[in-house]
């Protein structure tokens, strides 16, 4: 069912520049609280970021897979990520990269191994060896849960060698990439975020 709201923005034809800016708010909006949080890495923070209140937004997700895709390496030939974070980012990069004429596929990487079937870490095509993979990651705080995607693609018989992220908390992610041999960037750091929210008017 189409919502009644006036559309006042039309994410499929923002340049880049307002593209950004556009997911930017959608992260300050949508994602970030303030708060006492348990974070999966087992650290505590007085701030959380939900990725997914802006990945599985219809337009949050354009808004993710086009600027994804614009900055993804001309060798990229897949891209993929660890479940549940990651699904729906590759899938907007993936469904991009077909309107753009540069399909690229998307591999989603399981934390266990499936229980039946082909027993598989990885869904999705079956590609050739040495296909270059790009990580994607919506928030990244040490790193470790887009290594483990890392690890199981190079396990396939994948090349990868960088991972993308759309938030960095700036918790140490970076530089344990960088001391991995992994090249790393990030749409936002933590800091864009917390600038924008302040920005927003807060309820009386």
């Amino acid at each position: 069912m189409k919502s009644d709201r006036p559309v006042t923005v039309s994410v499929a034809s923002l340049d880049l520049t307002a593209l950004r800016q556009f997911l930017l708010d959608l992260f300050a909006r949508l994602a970030y609280k303030e708060g006492d949080f348990l974070l999966s890495s087992g650290q505590r923070s007085s701030y959380y970021i939900n990725g997914k209140q802006v990945t599985l937004n219809s337009e949050g997700a354009l808004a993710v897979g086009r600027l994804l895709f614009s900055i993804l390496p001309e060798d990229t030939q897949a891209v993929a990520g660890l479940t549940l974070g990651a699904d729906p980012i590759v899938t907007a990069v993936s469904v991009v990269s077909a309107y753009e004429n540069q399909p690229i596929p998307a591999l989603i990487i399981r934390k266990e191994a499936k229980g039946h079937g082909t027993q598989a870490y990885i869904e999705g095509p079956m590609l050739a060896e040495e296909t270059n993979v790009v990580v994607l990651e919506d928030v990244v705080t040490t790193g470790k849960s887009a290594m483990l995607a890392v690890e199981r693609l190079r396990d396939a018989g994948y090349e990868c060698d960088r991972v993308i992220a759309l938030v960095d908390r700036e918790q140490g992610g970076a530089e344990f990439y960088q001391a991995q041999g992994l090249q790393f960037q990030a749409i936002f750091s933590i800091r864009d975020v917390q600038q924008r929210y302040s920005q927003l008017p807060k309820p009386l």
